[in-house]
């Protein structure tokens, strides 16, 4: 056997055996998502909390242009989806540190909500960990985690603050539920 017949000869072992050991095994299963955040009302709500509901997470901070229109869309959607297991959280990405030019206290949070009338539990994510961990680099966003605690896709970026915030969503919620 020459030395080129000899290389073609094991590429194709070697194919082979990758190929075997893949086929009939089954996929690897989604990591479940991991978090624990504190809301302005001092519960804390855990992914572990969650599980069996679709949950949406909509990271977002209240001196975005885009906050009364994403609060807004928020809102309708968790009046759209109420009963139908799904959550809905709004998430601010603002510092508890009152020296950073990013400080939101709680009251500041509560006063956002019932400014632009934000009926939705609001989280805080002070330090972006969980944004981080759910792929979050810009807000707004939203992140869809499926009944099992997995994030579902990737975020959504990119609200229209003049769509129907509701249209935007709805497919990809639909398809979880």
């Amino acid at each position: 056997m020459s030395f080129k017949t000899k290389r073609y000869f094991t590429i194709a072992v070697l194919l082979f055996a990758l190929v075997s050991a893949t086929v009939g095994t089954p996929a690897v299963k989604a990591q479940q998502t991991s978090f624990a955040l504190r809301s302005i009302d001092g519960q804390i709500v855990s992914a572990e909390s969650l599980r069996g509901k679709v949950v949406v997470l909509a990271f977002g901070a209240s001196w975005l242009p885009l906050s009364q229109s994403q609060t807004q869309g928020l809102q309708r959607l968790s009046e759209t989806y109420r009963g139908a297991g799904v959550e809905v959280f709004f998430v601010s990405t603002e510092s508890e540190r009152q020296q950073s030019r990013n400080y939101a206290s709680d009251d500041q949070l509560r006063q956002f909500a019932r400014r632009n009338n934000l009926r939705v539990t609001v989280l805080r994510d002070p330090e972006g960990q969980t944004s981080r961990t759910l792929g979050v680099d810009q807000v707004p966003a939203i992140v869809l985690l499926d009944r099992q605690g997995n994030r579902a896709g990737a975020p959504i970026l990119g609200l229209n603050p003049n769509g129907n915030f509701v249209a935007q969503i709805a497919p990809r919620l639909d398809e979880l539920l």
